[in-house]
């Protein structure tokens, strides 16, 4: 059987009879001495074994290799999020100098959470995880993106706590607005953490792209960053 010899000078591989095994011998390309491995040195790769395991009705082996799949990019979805998101902004132009309701402040936040978890989830996600996809992905970000809007609810039940009792919340201290949005961003990155397996800084970063773009859209509508802020 022939042996595989690499030249440590030249680097160039060729093959030599098993008859040379275990010798030395002057490299054909640049002449440097160099000593043929041995035969039982030799590495040999077997094929799987077919014989054993589960079989078809044609004997043929029914066991495969699992392959890793990668979260495959969705334009459909990702254009729809994109038009949810700027339905969103137009609706905020719209109510821009007005004083929406309450409910309509809790909607569109109850509304973006799945979408916005759902969008920055495959960017922040470990490539070195099998990505959640389809039906559980959505479940997971149905679930992390709810969790998201209660760290809403979480800051403007600490602000009315702390506010003195005023609804809405009015001339909030600047330590307990950032009090009570440390809480609800601690809130949304546990979600993301538990919902999506994101490392914590990542599911921080999760938590607080959504905080942004809900921030952006009540500054769109003229109304404080944070409630209670300015007021």
């Amino acid at each position: 059987m022939p042996i595989d010899v690499t030249c440590p000078g030249c680097h160039k591989r060729f093959k030599v009879s098993d008859k040379f095994s275990g010798q030395k011998g002057p490299c054909p390309q640049c002449k440097t001495v160099m000593e043929i491995p041995k035969l039982e040195d030799q590495v040999v790769i077997h094929a799987p074994d077919e014989t054993s395991g589960p079989k078809d009705a044609k004997g043929r082996s029914v066991l495969k290799t699992a392959k890793y799949k990668d979260a495959k990019f969705n334009p459909i979805m990702a254009s729809a999020v994109g038009g949810v998101v700027l339905l969103m902004l137009l609706g905020a132009f719209l109510l821009r100098g007005q004083s929406p309701d309450e409910w309509v402040l809790a909607g569109g936040a109850v509304l973006l959470g799945p979408l916005l978890a759902w969008a920055g989830y495959p960017i922040l996600r470990d490539s070195e995880l099998q990505p959640y996809s389809g039906g559980e992905a959505w479940l997971r970000a149905a679930g992390c993106g709810l969790a998201f809007a209660l760290g809403w609810g979480v800051y403007c039940y600490v602000g009315y706590y702390f506010g003195g009792g005023d609804w809405p919340i009015r001339d909030l201290d600047m330590v307990y607005t950032f009090f009570a949005a440390g809480f609800a961003l601690g809130i949304g990155g546990l979600a993301a953490f538990v919902a999506f397996d994101l490392e914590p800084i990542s599911a921080t970063l999760l938590a607080a792209f959504y905080f942004v773009v809900t921030i952006v859209l009540r500054l769109v509508m003229d109304l404080p960053a944070l409630p209670g802020l300015g007021a």
